[in-house]
């Protein structure tokens, strides 16, 4: 077991991660279950691989867990799922001092950590991150939102969890497809200023895919290491080192929308092809050798992420993927910094980048 502290002024929590978190889960939560009842948010995927394990273990611990149950997928982290989940916490009369769970990922724990930042002006929770992708990335940092018709996370709230329990027992539950889509959010730490980590996952994914538990907790580890010392430093990404978290998301946020935020692209796949484009983008203005934009195309092809746009079959041109763009989050005054790459391992901040430019380079790899 693994503790990380994520140093937050004024709202330090820690990050535990190990075997067996869910299934002894009241001792994990340290006191912070005030109540009989338990309010806990998760999807029917996860409810059906975890709910009876968490349910006995807070039973046993003389608690009612009260479930509210969502369908899987994006669709859920919508304003009528934000609408209805507040109302449901409301109604089992939630007060400021008690702990919501969010068991499952990045969904779940966007779509409940806002509902938290907003019932009663500010109620804590607890994430219970059940995917690779919750437990290395979205779970920590308290960035929490939902999506809406102009784009992703684009309404949400910076409202930091009281605790973070990643099991790493929850991965084996994990479908193929998610457990990759999760991976992407691992080499990302590599890519963004730790060229040994890359190195290492180049040599360890095969065997963190297919279950290798030391490769797993060395994984989640050194990913949530990295993450705790970027927010703490900057918080709400006001001096541009959280901003580095962001590579990929800008190409992949736009592919998201393009594909409607649903199953055809998963989140984490989009992530991969959006540091794909990052690292070639990165290339063609002359800042990283082409042959590094291949390794990292490579690498995540060879683990089964998407490295190509035109296998998606978009039916759109570059201007239109650059047009969902314009609603980053990330812009300032009509001007969108994108996180691109000088090496690998070697992240940084552009502000000189223009969207037209951006439109003729995704025209040419929609044809590549």
């Amino acid at each position: 077991m693994t503790t990380v502290p994520v140093a937050i002024a004024g709202a330090p929590y820690a990050v535990t991660i190990g075997r067996g978190l869910l299934a002894d889960l009241p001792a994990h939560c340290e006191g912070r279950l005030r109540k009989a009842k338990v309010p806990i948010v998760t999807d029917a995927n996860v409810f059906d691989a975890w709910g009876e394990i968490v349910g006995q273990a807070l039973a046993a611990a003389g608690h009612e867990p009260r479930w509210r149950v969502l369908p899987p997928g994006e669709a859920s982290k919508s304003w009528a799922g934000l609408a209805a989940t507040t109302d449901w916490l409301l109604g089992e009369g939630v007060e400021r001092g008690d702990h919501i769970l969010a068991l499952g990922g990045g969904v779940i724990g966007d779509l409940t950590g806002f509902a938290a930042a907003i019932v009663k002006r500010g109620c804590r929770f607890i994430q219970l991150p059940t995917t690779l992708l919750a437990q290395v990335d979205s779970s920590v940092g308290g960035k929490t939102a939902i999506n809406t018709a102009a784009g992703k996370n684009l309404v949400g709230a910076f409202h930091q969890p009281a605790l973070v329990l990643a099991d790493l027992d929850a991965l084996a539950t994990l479908p193929a497809r998610e457990l990759r889509a999760g991976y992407a959010e691992v080499v990302k730490y590599g890519l963004i200023d730790d060229p040994g980590f890359f190195a290492w996952c180049e040599a360890r994914a095969t065997a963190l895919l297919a279950g290798d538990a030391e490769a797993r907790a060395h994984a989640v580890a050194v990913a949530v290491g990295a993450k705790a010392r970027i927010v703490a430093a900057d918080e709400r990404e006001t001096t541009g080192a959280r901003a580095l978290l962001n590579l990929g998301h800008t190409f992949g946020h736009a592919l998201e929308a393009e594909t409607g935020f649903s199953d055809r692209l998963l989140h984490g796949e989009a992530v991969a092809l959006g540091m794909v484009l990052a690292a070639r983008f990165s290339a063609r203005r002359g800042l990283l050798a082409p042959a590094g934009a291949e390794r990292i195309a490579a690498h995540l092809a060879t683990v089964g992420l998407p490295a190509r746009l035109a296998p998606l079959g978009l039916a759109c041109d570059g201007a239109r993927l650059a047009a969902h763009m314009r609603h980053d989050k990330k812009m300032d005054a009509g001007s969108l910094p994108f996180v691109l790459l000088r090496a690998i391992g070697g992240a940084f901040l552009d502000s000189t980048v223009d969207l037209g430019e951006v439109a003729r380079f995704l025209d040419a790899e929609l044809d590549r």
